[in-house]
């Protein structure tokens, strides 16, 4: 099953643009395309090479063009020319999107390090290993899936049902640039209301004497320098001052200076919280205002490319079709995007809601099911319950999550972090609380979506498909987000990814469907609404493999309920027609 960007997708040209809107330089080479693979049984480089694979494509992915599936125990080994050379008085990154799961890179082979966790960016200085001449790059992966408690989302083994094809290696753009000795690592901006101060910081090994100049289209705005720790601001003037939200996703440009380094980024000046509607109902805030977050589950696989969408512009697609439909929040499920994807939501309007991908051993059903069948919500400190005995695997999630926040921090779209969904490897929930919080103090916190409440985040946090759904306010107070509902099937010929049907309440034709999701809303969705619920998240966006719940086919191509339909159910729960 292709989608139209995989049928016209040229090898040549994969995934070329600048894979980090926030951070742009003009020194950029895109490493993308086709490189030597091979797998093997051992550590030991192989001694030939079983073909050529398509990267930033998984082998399991049908674009990859190799069709194979990495087990545990296995090893892939990526092979390619690196044509750069030294350059006098600048240094030479190589950049990794993710690689799934263990990575070691090599360089002329010497090692040039190694990275853990299959969904973060990582940044290799390889300045020192090149040599004039040929280079050559080698990389090595092991990806255990489901048999080591590493992040591995909904990636499983043995898939089927709501766990899906496993994928390994390289599936984000590989890249390089050029910078100087003293160079710009990352930037950080945090907006300040209604004052409408800015602040950032400069992370580099010297970031004193950075200049910041700031533009709103074309004109410039504000400007400062860094301390002696990168920290600075800039009030903007009031009739400069221009909000984001999913309604005017309005952005500044940024250049900043540091010694002969420049970089390119953006940022938004807006702010998130909980409050009080006018009716006294606990609920979200954007920019000090009540604001329903009417949303969609986004798991972000795609039949042709698995975890890689096809193109950027397929990442567009998806943003774009859940904003004709009236959505203006997706929860990105279980996944870490790349950081075009998060950029698209920046500039297209659409809040994020940022799970961390899941991980630990092997998942307890009755765990898992206990708040289904008894109301109870378990202490997460029972390690042997939730499957979180280890304890390299419990410092492993903390690592990842601390990596995911600081790469996504910067990113306006993003309002709430997720740090586990359902008690899939949940544990020590308050405590994981506190570290987001710590990393990040200016968004809000979903600790336990579903179930297993610990008390401690800052919604409560419903999943519920098996029966209506009736608001209820949270004992302590806070906003009550419906966080999973609906999932409803249908199968639609020619746009299956295999015979199955799986989803939570099936119909046969698209009028059916339609006429559910409609009384759907009007029965439960929206009358929670006026009671007080605070947002909403239908499964799902797409189609996924077994999964045929989505408002589109895996494939893209066939949208399911009509667009006047949902956008007058989202005028309503946006209360334009309460």
């Amino acid at each position: 099953m292709l989608t139209r960007w995989g049928e016209t997708l040229d090898k040549q040209q994969v995934l070329q643009e600048y894979p980090r809107p926030q951070l742009v330089r003009e020194s950029f080479y895109n490493l993308n395309g086709l490189w030597d693979y091979a797998i093997t049984a051992s550590d030991a480089c192989p001694g030939a090479w079983d073909g050529q694979i398509l990267v930033p494509f998984s082998p399991e992915a049908p674009l990859s063009g190799v069709g194979k599936t990495l087990r545990p125990g296995q090893v892939l080994w990526y092979r390619r020319p690196l044509p750069l050379k030294k350059r006098a008085g600048m240094r030479t990154l190589l950049h990794f999107g993710a690689v799934d799961q263990r990575a070691w890179v090599y360089v002329n082979g010497l090692l040039a390090g190694t990275h853990t966790g299959g969904y973060t960016a990582f940044t290799l200085d390889i300045t020192k290993l090149l040599r004039e001449g040929e280079n050559t790059l080698t990389v090595a992966v092991r990806d255990d899936t489901d048999t080591v408690p590493l992040a591995r989302g909904k990636q499983k083994t043995k898939r089927g049902g709501i766990w899906y094809t496993p994928q390994s290696g390289i599936w984000q753009t590989v890249w390089a640039e050029l910078v100087p000795e003293r160079y710009i690592g990352s930037l950080l901006f945090t907006p300040e209301l209604p004052e409408g101060r800015i602040r950032w910081q400069v992370f580099s090994a010297a970031p004193q004497g950075a200049k910041v100049s700031v533009c709103y289209q074309g004109e410039p705005v504000a400007e400062g320098e860094t301390d002696a720790d990168g920290c600075g601001s800039a009030v903007i003037a009031p009739e400069q001052l221009h909000l984001w939200t999913p309604e005017t996703p309005e952005l500044y440009d940024v250049t900043v200076t540091l010694g002969d380094d420049t970089v390119k980024s953006y940022f938004a000046m807006r702010t998130i919280g909980t409050g009080r509607d006018a009716a006294g109902h606990p609920c979200l805030l954007l920019n000090g205002e009540p604001y329903f977050h009417h949303g969609v589950l986004d798991q972000g696989y795609w039949p042709d490319g698995l975890y890689t969408a096809p193109s950027d512009e397929a990442l567009i697609y998806d943003i774009q079709l859940m904003k004709r439909l009236g959505f203006n929040m997706l929860r990105k499920h279980i996944k870490i995007e790349p950081m075009r994807w998060y950029y698209h939501c920046d500039r297209l309007g659409m809040l994020v809601w940022q799970d961390m991908p899941s991980g630990g051993g092997r998942y307890n059903l009755l765990t898992i099911s206990a708040p289904l069948i008894t109301g109870i919500h378990l202490k997460d400190s029972h390690y042997r319950l939730f499957a979180r005995t280890d304890p390299d695997g419990r410092d492993s999630f903390r690592q990842e999550l601390e990596e995911m926040i600081r790469q996504l921090q910067n990113c306006p779209c993003i309002v709430l972090w997720v740090p586990f969904n359902e008690g899939w490897g949940q544990f020590d929930a308050k405590q994981i609380t506190r570290l987001v919080r710590k990393l990040d103090p200016t968004r809000l916190i979903d600790h336990a979506s579903g179930w297993h409440d610990q008390g401690v985040s800052d919604v409560r946090s419903l999943h519920v498909y098996f029966k209506p759904y009736r608001f209820r306010p949270d004992k302590k107070g806070r906003a009550v987000v419906l966080s999973e509902f609906g999932g409803y099937n249908l199968p639609v010929a020619g746009h299956t990814w295999n015979e199955k049907n799986f989803g939570y309440k099936g119909y046969q034709t698209p009028e059916a469907l339609g006429e559910a999701v409609r009384k759907l809303y009007e029965t439960q969705i929206i009358p929670a609404r006026k009671a007080g619920l605070a947002a909403d998240v239908y499964t799902q966006l797409s189609d996924v493999e077994d999964e045929v719940n989505g408002f589109v086919t895996y494939d893209r191509r066939v949208v399911k309920l009509p667009e006047e339909l949902m956008q007058a159910l989202a005028r309503e729960l946006k209360g334009e027609s309460i």
